[in-house]
């Protein structure tokens, strides 16, 4: 059955107007953003088949075009609308910690650092610059390697630090294989860092490590 077919109140977009987005699960969600299904099947049915295809909504937001095209019904203006949303969702938490103190924000922060980082195939190292007020300047991909390693370089991280002018700096780095907990290497290069960068009087404020959904904060650990 169509959802137009539906009762008025049960129908996703007019639940989400009354009730607020918080209210419907991840396939209604979904089928606000469809709008219509395929022959058979409603937009909550395909929004159920997509999740259950890519396991998670964070299997489906990695997804390639190739991949999110294996469904019927999705393709590349379903794909490029999605990527938009996404990219228009990291813009407003940037805009959200240029206009305030970073470091009240920690949960924004980790929101941000998601979503430039966790669906990346690859181990990127990103750093967000801050002023003397802790207002975000910049955030950089600064390094990019294989699935298990990026070389990160000390001075490059101090040349980039001093180009912007930051009095502090937070590190990050993705973990492609799916587990937040730093290794002893990620300690190593944290202490390396900061011990770089306090001799041009640059803080480190903290190192997050996104896998997925989770985000592991040295700061929050007690490991800075």
């Amino acid at each position: 059955m169509a959802i137009s077919d539906w009762p008025t109140d049960q129908r996703p977009r007019e639940r989400l107007i009354k009730h607020g987005p918080q209210t419907l699960s991840d396939a209604e969600l979904l089928a606000v953003f469809l709008r219509v299904g395929v022959s058979g099947k409603s937009a909550v049915d395909l929004g159920r088949e997509m999740i259950g295809h890519f396991g998670s909504l964070h299997g489906l937001f990695s997804a390639s075009l190739d991949e999110f095209s294996e469904l019927i019904g999705l393709g590349p203006a379903k794909f490029a609308q999605l990527q938009a949303v996404m990219e228009l969702a990291r813009r407003s938490l940037i805009e959200e910690l240029r206009a305030g103190e970073t470091l009240n924000s920690p949960q924004v922060v980790k929101q941000y650092l998601q979503l430039l980082l966790a669906k990346k195939p690859y181990e990127s190292f990103a750093v967000l610059f801050l002023d003397v007020k802790n207002r975000l300047i910049a955030a950089e991909e600064l390094f990019r390697g294989t699935l298990m390693h990026a070389s990160v370089y000390p001075r490059e991280v101090v040349k980039a630090a001093l180009a912007h002018n930051a009095a502090g700096i937070i590190l990050a780095h993705n973990h492609p294989s799916g587990t937040p907990e730093p290794s002893a290497a990620d300690r190593a290069l944290t202490t390396a860092l900061k011990q770089a960068l306090a001799l041009v009087d640059v803080r480190v404020l903290d190192h997050l490590v996104v896998a997925g959904r989770h985000v592991y904060s040295f700061a929050e650990h007690g490991d800075m």
